[in-house]
């Protein structure tokens, strides 16, 4: 297992009734893809610029597409434009990933007849590797979630990460999460003072 699907397992059983919203859980997703490559030594930080090393041959097909997909030419890529990048629609693939490997199934809902349900984690090894990671407050994980609003401890007792590079990574996932945000919130706004327009005119 990896980071990405420690985190998307622990985001779908802490909070299955208030859903991440799956932008920012892609942004996040990019950013635990990248924290595992740096892990395996598969690239390094220049500051904030991603570094390509030897070309890793990762048994997890997803973070090897991720490996593929570094900028390799210098200029070499910053953290920030890598999270927006990859993450476009990581969400989706990384819950078809788990899905096809049993790691997610579909809840069956009573009524007439069965009928699919929501996604939900399977009681699989990889929920209890999840489930461990987050019982043991890893920091890593933990701060990943914690930029998503998902919290197992209050956000004082947050754990610290001694890895700089690391640290630059996390810190480029909560800024990207919270921009999103904003831009969403301004939308909405936006949206609703449009319809108040419309209404108001009669259309």
């Amino acid at each position: 297992m990896t980071t990405p699907r420690d985190l998307l397992i622990v985001t779908m059983d802490t909070a299955p009734d208030r859903p991440v919203e799956q932008g920012e859980l892609s942004l996040a997703l990019a950013g635990a893809e990248l924290i595992d490559l740096l892990a395996a030594g598969a690239v390094g930080l220049d500051g904030d610029r991603i570094v390509p090393g030897p070309r890793p041959e990762p048994a997890d097909r997803l973070l090897g597409e991720a490996a593929d997909a570094l900028v390799r030419e210098a200029p070499h890529e910053s953290v920030e434009d890598w999270l927006w990048r990859r993450g476009r629609g990581l969400a989706e693939a990384y819950r078809a990933a788990l899905e096809a490997d049993g790691d997610l199934v579909r809840e069956r809902r009573r009524g007439i007849s069965f009928q699919a349900g929501r996604l939900a984690p399977a009681d699989t090894p990889a929920r209890r590797r999840a489930t461990d990671r987050w019982s043991a407050d890893e920091p890593v994980l933990a701060l990943l979630a914690e930029a998503l609003g998902v919290r197992g401890k209050p956000a004082e007792d947050a754990p610290d990460v001694a890895d700089d590079a690391v640290a630059t990574v996390l810190a480029a996932v909560n800024d990207a999460v919270v921009e999103l945000g904003s831009v969403r919130q301004r939308r909405a706004i936006e949206d609703a003072a449009f319809d108040n327009i419309w209404r108001g005119s009669g259309g």
